[in-house]
């Protein structure tokens, strides 16, 4: 799965600490925490008909990393929804775009990894592209990669942060193997997430997942936990292995960049019969009614 340039977004407009710049313009401080050591927390976000689903979700975990990694200041909810609204107007959009925010540190007098040397305040950037779901909805394949899944003691997964290095060694791999992802094992080697996205299962018509002790506490994730729930659809969170995953009837993916998508092979091994399955195809209509409804008004 390789993204493609859609031209809508050649000539976007950036925000960078309330400047809106071209995209070709924009820049930050080779001094800035995030280019000096990826001292940054980030979200990602989608927006529906001008609504953003799950904004306030989306701040409260920026904010929540943020104050784990003991940023002296961090922007309001209204600030930060302000530039936001800023960026979305004068791009002129209002339906089908993806958004991400990074917060950083902020800019450091000078090169080092000592917080104390940031003395200016962070740095907010919003990028909002025109993007569809990046998944195939047809199903995608992964292959389960060596590099692991760092626990608390390594590298806490509740920080939100932008050190995606071990990620980025994960997908390498899955592009080695011409998978479209990689399933990443946490350090007892149960199923923690792909390199991207959480990863459900289903098996004799109970959806599974698995723990949050080595991926971060995904908002999608939970929507999808909270469906299963309101729509009475069994649900287990806890331990999955390998086992588990290739002989499940069913496996999905889910994430804000890509909603919910179907897993059809697992390390050259069909799921199932190789196809989307029906508890993935409903589970994803109701997320999307859901994010098509629901959400907090941020454009006209």
């Amino acid at each position: 799965m390789l993204q493609t340039f859609d031209p809508r977004n050649k000539d976007l407009i950036v925000n960078i600490n309330g400047r809106l710049l071209h995209r070709d313009e924009a820049g930050i401080s080779p001094f800035d925490s995030a280019v000096q050591g990826g001292d940054a927390v980030w979200e990602g976000l989608r927006l529906y008909d001008g609504r953003i689903f799950k904004l306030t979700e989306h701040l409260e975990r920026l904010r929540s990393s943020a104050l784990a990694l003991a940023f002296a200041e961090i922007p309001s909810f209204e600030a930060i929804t302000t530039e936001i609204r800023r960026t979305l107007e004068a791009n002129q959009m209002r339906d089908g775009v993806h958004l991400r925010l990074t917060l950083t540190r902020g800019v450091k007098y000078t090169s080092g990894m000592d917080p104390r040397l940031n003395t200016v305040g962070p740095t907010l950037i919003v990028l909002a592209e025109h993007k569809a779901p990046v998944y195939d909805f047809a199903g995608i394949t992964l292959v389960t990669s060596t590099i692991r899944r760092p626990g608390p003691d390594v590298l806490d997964p509740k920080i939100h942060h932008c050190n995606l290095i071990n990620s980025i060694l994960a997908k390498i791999q899955a592009n080695a193997a011409g998978a479209d992802d990689a399933l990443m094992l946490d350090g007892r080697g149960f199923v923690a997430e792909t390199n991207a996205t959480h990863v459900f299962l289903v098996s004799e018509g109970v959806v599974r997942t698995g723990t949050v002790d080595a991926c971060p506490e995904g908002i999608t994730r939970s929507t999808v936990i909270g469906l299963c729930r309101s729509h009475g659809i069994p649900i287990e969170v806890g331990d999955l292995s390998l086992t588990d995953v290739y002989r499940a009837a069913e496996v999905f993916c889910t994430g804000t960049m890509g909603e919910l998508a179907p897993v059809v092979r697992v390390d050259g091994r069909a799921i199932g019969d190789g196809q989307p399955g029906p508890m993935t195809r409903r589970l994803g209509d109701l997320y999307r009614d859901l994010a098509g409804r629901e959400g907090e008004r941020v454009v006209e």
